[in-house]
């Protein structure tokens, strides 16, 4: 279909605490996603021939600039997304950060020397050129950053889809690069509609690489349209993680920390641990630990100090969450303001089937289930049934447990007696449909980068 049919002229972007409006942004269309590119592969081809120390040099220089404006991005991302500000100070620090940590890896970026007769083998890591990079609505400075820092160390241009909800921040970092010294053109922010701006991102023969965090659905569709000229794709997708507590485990810490694991950023995060597996034998007295914990969080104004959960991106998110939970559902349930905003409350389900759609199914939203298990077999059998596999979480005493549940459990991140999945120094991605890649972690600009293998023979 053509995509005048679905064009927009502009982007309404609203405060989801208050529903009041916030800014109108100007939708890219294919012309001006055409227009981008051309002056990306411009912009890349000089940058790809500055010298690694001083590429490494103008990254910091932008790190320092980005840490020099945080409350003030801060302050924009709750007003465009409606995190807590402790949240969003943290986000603007992490895009600081992984601005850094890119920059130490470029003048590292090595080849490799390979034996072989007759000559020597070297191989040379080159940029792939114009990278495009769709950001979503949950996390849109730091996933944005997950891509944008290590591709633009590694040599490439970025443009850059920001989710059509939350634009601001990103329009902001471009801004803020151009003040660091970045060349124009280089990092390009396009706002607009996934099926217009984000297709034509995605389509066109000068983009090198797609780099896509959303929805599993949005991200096949992506994988489809790549295929055609064989282009490369990292994709960070759906999750249903598991949080599986052994009866042998400190019940106390593992229920004081469950609310958070899945009640971050309103639920709204692909590694949140909703589906709470708890072994029989201590199942009533972990729901009598997690009752109170749960009612305890403070849902309210996303810049107040004191709150832990804010509202939800949008309407349309505020409906998706309520179709998953009818009032008839038993469980634990939170308070959540009333009136004007996307509220709902801090729900945790109990007694439903392990196949209820709750329990299988990606709400993205502050809902989770709790299942009980029978034994360590049966932990893991209920944490694999899920097409996803991104993150998850394993409370015991017993190390031995824990490391054999670690290589049963089918996810890219786990974590013992802890509910932590991201961190820029590590590796992340998912198994099955949770994605397809590796982000962040010390080989994160490589990723970036096509291997050219050079033979010089030495034979006279």
């Amino acid at each position: 279909m053509p995509h005048e049919l679905h064009e927009l002229h502009e982007l309404h972007v609203l405060n989801p605490a208050t529903e009041e409006l916030v800014a109108t942004v100007p939708a890219a269309t294919p012309a001006d996603v055409d227009a981008a590119v051309v002056r990306a592969t411009a912009a890349q081809q000089s940058w790809a021939t500055v010298a690694p120390a001083d590429r490494a040099r103008i990254l910091r220089r932008f790190a320092a600039v980005v840490d020099a404006h945080v409350e003030e991005l801060a302050l924009l991302e709750v007003r465009e997304a409606g995190h807590t500000l402790g949240n969003a100070r943290w986000e603007a620090g992490n895009v600081r950060d992984l601005l850094d940590y890119a920059a130490g890896g470029v003048e590292r970026l090595n080849g490799r020397q390979i034996p072989v007769p007759g000559g020597l083998d070297i191989t040379i890591l080159e940029p792939l050129g114009v990278v495009g990079v769709i950001a979503p609505w949950n996390f849109p400075m730091p996933i944005a950053a997950w891509a944008t820092a290590p591709a633009l160390a590694a040599g490439n241009a970025v443009l850059l889809k920001p989710a059509e909800t939350t634009p601001l921040t990103a329009l902001r970092l471009a801004e803020l690069a151009l003040e660091a010294g970045l060349p124009e053109g280089l990092f390009q922010v396009l706002p607009g509609e996934g099926p217009v701006a984000g297709t034509a991102l995605v389509e066109h023969p000068g983009v090198a690489k797609i780099v896509f965090t959303g929805s599993t659905r949005t991200g096949k569709g992506i994988m489809a349209r790549a295929a055609d000229q064989v282009k490369r794709v990292t994709l960070e997708l759906g999750g249903k993680s598991p949080n599986i507590v052994f009866a042998d485990a400190d019940l106390e810490a593992a229920a004081a920390a469950a609310p958070m694991s899945f009640l971050d950023n309103s639920g709204q995060d692909c590694c949140a641990r909703t589906r709470i597996l708890v072994q029989r034998s201590v199942y009533e007295r972990f729901l009598e630990l997690l009752t109170p914990a749960v009612q305890e969080i403070v849902v309210g104004d996303p810049l107040d100090e004191r709150t832990q959960m804010g509202p939800l991106i949008s309407r349309v998110q505020l409906e998706r969450v309520r179709s998953y939970v009818p009032d008839t559902l038993p469980g634990i349930r939170g308070k959540a303001p009333e009136g004007p905003g996307f509220w709902f409350p801090p729900t945790v389900l109990t007694g439903l089937a392990e196949d209820a759609p709750c329990a299988v199914e990606e709400v993205f939203g502050p809902v989770a289930v709790v299942l009980p298990f029978e034994d360590e077999a049966d932990a893991i059998r209920l944490a694999n049934a899920t097409p996803y596999g991104l993150s998850g979480s394993i409370w015991t005493r017993d190390i031995g447990r824990a490391l054999r549940a670690s290589r049963a459990v089918r996810a890219g991140n786990l974590s013992v007696n802890s509910h932590s999945s991201v961190r820029y120094w590590t590796p992340f991605g998912g198994y099955g449909q949770s994605g397809l890649g590796r982000e962040l972690g010390p080989d994160a600009l490589t990723a970036f980068t096509e291997t050219k293998n050079v033979f010089i023979s030495t034979e006279a």
